[in-house]
């Protein structure tokens, strides 16, 4: 099994971080290091700060980033702590900050992670080992009611109420295949099914676990302080949700007059790319300038 995570839209993402040689740079999920080490080899004099939760990819981007030891520093956090690490590490204004927020092959390929409904695996999917909560719990120990809100709120799952009883009937539920296998078999078909059924059941279960939503409105509040001017961001996302919270972010900051959304349309990964790499379908990406005050114009107006 290859550890390496093919990075997605790699090229459009450095082309619009439009990286100087001396400049700063946050890869904030940096996972195996695919978009970091083509950050890091554009540097000379430049710094980039390495930042994942999950110290399982962090030994392996440490690795890959070797040859660039002298220009990165690798940080086992939250990204939600990007302030605080600008601060710890002493580090200038941001002329860049990527964040790919999907999950890592290394982590959907490993078996043990219980990410994946592929294999019979642990109920687990914690990016962070640190972190008290697992699916494990959640499954086997919230109420019907807290598992068809989390199941509705968190993956617009339709079929919340009637998965969420199915749950709690089957109890105790052993693994990951168990759980897959209790979902398909209540889950009403609705024409043609280009989702295997539990796909929303696990997305709401990981969500809840790591966190991601409360992670994602800290790091979208405090990154804009951490931007030089004209300094860019990137974001990548992988479900509506998501999408729809970095969307209001970079709309509410552009009416504020600080910020300048540079994607009027979001970016997505070709055809090609996506045969290549099908794990990239639904991805998008979104791009936003900090600007000063003197440069701000008001929406909708010529460039």
């Amino acid at each position: 099994m290859s550890v390496l995570h093919t990075p997605v839209l790699a090229a459009e993402a450095i082309e619009w971080l439009r990286i100087r040689p001396e400049g700063a740079y946050v890869d904030a999920t940096t996972g195996t290091a695919g978009h970091a080490a083509e950050i890091a080899r554009r540097l000379t004099t430049g710094r980039l700060l390495a930042i994942d939760r999950d110290p399982q990819a962090l030994q392996i981007a440490r690795e890959r980033l070797k040859p660039y030891d002298e220009k990165v520093v690798l940080v086992h956090a939250e990204f939600s702590r990007i302030g605080e690490l600008q601060r710890e590490m002493n580090m200038p204004p941001f002329d860049g900050v990527l964040a790919d927020l999907g999950v890592s092959s290394l982590e959907l390929d490993s078996p043990e992670r219980g990410f994946s409904f592929r294999w019979a695996a642990p109920l687990d999917m914690r990016m962070n080992p640190d972190l008290p909560l697992t699916a494990d719990e959640i499954v086997n120990r919230w109420s019907e009611r807290e598992l068809a809100e989390l199941l509705y709120r968190k993956a617009e799952e339709r079929d919340s109420r009637r998965i969420a009883r199915a749950i709690v009937r089957a109890r105790p539920i052993r693994d990951t295949e168990h759980l897959a296998t209790v979902v398909a078999g209540v889950q009403k078909a609705r024409g043609r099914q280009r989702l295997q059924p539990a796909t929303k059941t696990f997305l709401a279960l990981r969500i809840a676990v790591n966190r991601e939503e409360e992670e994602l409105e800290q790091f979208l509040s405090r990154t804009p302080a951490t931007l030089s001017s004209q300094g860019r961001w990137v974001i990548l996302t992988y479900h509506s949700l998501e999408d729809r919270q970095v969307k209001q972010a970079f709309g509410r900051l552009e009416r504020e007059g600080s910020f300048r959304v540079l994607t009027r349309k979001v970016i997505r990964p070709s055809h090609d790319e996506i045969r290549g790499n099908p794990r990239a379908r639904s991805a998008k990406m979104r791009v936003a300038e900090k600007i000063s005050p003197a440069d701000a114009r008001p929406v909708g107006s010529p460039a």
